[in-house]
């Protein structure tokens, strides 16, 4: 079993910031990627980033290439997001998944692939 937990959610206007955090406990493992992905109204649930807890490996949707950044403090068990520029279409709730097996890279995307899941977290961007 994996628990997460998601923060940091907020209003914010266009062009700014917000840190998110995924607190992580369980059976966790250094090899194995946790995924953000985002959901917004009456939408699928969309690849955001991802990153292996043991570091490295980082993955980036195109759509927030150069604006966010993952990472991870492994003495925390959290993973963060951080959200540059932000803009009104990254409105959603944002998610944490975590894989508790192995999953090629490419893999990486899907959130079919991912075992659990947070409550999630709100974004709103407004312009």
């Amino acid at each position: 079993q994996v628990q997460l937990v998601e923060s940091g959610g907020g209003l914010v206007q266009a062009g700014g910031s917000l840190r998110l955090s995924c607190a992580a406990s369980g059976r966790t493992s250094s090899n194995y990627p946790l995924g953000w992905f985002r959901q917004a109204p009456g939408k699928e649930r969309r690849f955001g980033a991802a990153i292996r807890w043991s570091g490295g490996s980082e993955l980036y949707a195109d759509s927030v290439k150069g604006r966010f950044t993952i990472s991870r403090d492994n003495a925390k068990n959290t993973v963060y997001l951080q959200m540059n520029n932000l803009k009104p279409e990254d409105t959603a709730v944002y998610y944490c998944g975590a894989r508790t097996g192995y999953l090629y890279y490419s893999d990486y995307v899907s959130p079919l692939q991912y075992d659990y899941w947070g409550q999630g977290t709100q974004v709103t961007v407004s312009s």
